[in-house]
């Protein structure tokens, strides 16, 4: 093995010199650069880009968003090589040269966890209702890592009451039209809920499937716009507007995302734009499309897409939210904005929490009776995990519990603690860092 190639454990790659940017959290290593505009954000693409293709390691993950842009280094491995440290260290060099400047404190990765009597029986559902992949034999993740993976672990005994957590999908009307059929044979329950259905899978734990009306996910034109849906055909409505657009090259995706970048701030409106190999995939956000300007930008992408000879395709958009129940919904939601450092929806009977940067699944929340007391008293079979780097997960624990959180495990090995909300929802905060190193020790132990 080459020194190139030699395996690095989280604690080795951000011991390493010139990483300072980067942490490693649950997958991969990140890094995130403040800018002043998607123009700035953009040379940075173009400057990452340029460097991993000139690196013998996987491409980046690439998040560009009006104030900054997030990399994610390794992406799809649990351990680096020193490929990856000199990527790291010339994509650091490349932001402060375009005076960006990292910050390490706003990184975090959000997952979700299903605790199973018989995972074989569960696991198979969620990967159809959600199209995730399969990855290892407990992971089902997106495949174009834009949502929260889930982890699946065994369940001590069984909780036969609903969760107060459940999932929302929302695909284009095809896609999840297909969805909702092909789960139905292996759900526990169907509750058709008008325009959604609500689908068990054999254990009891929810997900809305949201296969809007025919032409509902598409983003109908106003008199303004011109009135031409041929104008807004790549997009569709998954709660945001979504462009997704197969590229054939890193420099197809380089030019969309410049495009992309130079449209939005002429519109003085944020937007995401998305980096994968093989796609670029361009997001309004949760229910922004409605806000003056948004669909004469779309417009205006779209355009700028067909010229670089791009053609989209809409069954790749996807939307996935976290919803939970509670009583007391104001303290339950503090709570949680406060764990997730989240911003609160400002519209009246808008519930929703959402990250700032757009960057980890929105959470929201409804309301529950009171008087469901055993409900409430069970623990959920589903919980929510964050990621943290090692020098950010004790300030965390410290702001949930005074945000009205408690600490019911602390687990040493590795270090992970669980707190939870104020009506018993958990969370998992954690860190990477130093794992392999644990689990090494563990194993050396029981072979002594």
């Amino acid at each position: 093995m080459t020194q190139n190639h030699r395996s690095l454990t989280a604690r080795e790659f951000q011991g390493s010199a010139g990483v300072s940017d980067w942490r490693a959290l649950g997958v991969g290593a990140c890094a995130w650069f403040g800018a002043t505009s998607h123009a700035t954000g953009a040379a940075l693409v173009r400057g990452v880009v340029e460097a991993a293709a000139g690196a013998d390691v996987a491409m980046p993950f690439i998040e560009l968003r009006s104030s900054g842009v997030r990399v994610r280094l390794a992406p799809d491995k649990g351990s680096f090589s020193q490929g990856d440290v000199t990527l790291a260290q010339e994509i650091s060099r490349a932001a402060a040269d375009l005076e960006m400047v990292s910050d390490p404190g706003v990184l975090q990765d959000v997952q979700l966890t299903f605790d199973t009597l018989d995972q074989a029986a569960v696991m198979p559902f969620w990967q159809t209702a959600l199209g995730y992949d399969l990855v290892g034999e407990d992971d089902l993740v997106d495949p174009l890592r834009r949502h929260p993976p889930i982890w699946f672990q065994d369940q001590d005994a069984p909780r036969p009451l609903r969760n107060r957590v459940h999932l929302d999908s929302v695909a284009p009307q095809p896609r999840a039209a297909v969805a909702l059929e092909a789960v139905r044979a292996d759900a526990s329950s169907v509750k058709e809920q008008g325009y959604y259905a609500t689908v068990a899978d054999a254990e009891g734990n929810e997900v809305d499937l949201l296969p809007l009306p025919e032409g509902a996910d598409l983003w109908a034109p106003s008199a303004e716009s011109g009135g031409n849906q041929a104008d807004l055909e790549d997009w569709r409505l998954v709660f945001a507007g979504m462009a997704c657009y197969p590229v054939s090259s890193t420099r197809q995706a380089v030019e969309l995302a410049e495009a992309v970048a130079r449209l939005a701030d002429e519109a003085g409106l944020p937007l995401g734009v998305d980096l994968r190999p093989g796609v670029v995939v361009i997001d309004t956000g949760k229910d922004v499309p409605d806000q003056d300007g948004y669909e004469q930008l779309a417009v205006h992408v779209q355009a700028a897409a067909r010229e670089l000879g791009l053609t989209a395709d809409p069954s790749l958009a996807r939307f996935i939210q976290v919803g939970i129940d509670a009583v007391d919904i104001v303290a339950v939601r503090a709570f949680w904005r406060a764990v997730l450092r989240y911003d609160e929806d400002p519209r009246d009977g808008v519930t929703d929490l959402f990250d700032p940067r757009r960057l980890n699944t929105v959470v929201f929340f409804q309301p529950m009776d009171e008087s469901d007391m055993e409900r409430r008293a069970q623990r959920n079979r589903i919980h929510v995990d964050i990621f943290l780097s090692d020098d950010q997960s004790q300030e965390r624990v410290a702001a949930a519990v005074a945000a009205g959180g408690t600490v019911v495990r602390e687990a040493a090995t590795p270090q992970t603690w669980t707190i939870a909300d104020p009506e018993g929802n958990e969370v998992d905060i954690t860190f990477s860092v130093g794992r392999e190193e644990l689990f090494r020790d563990i194993a050396a132990d029981s072979r002594a």
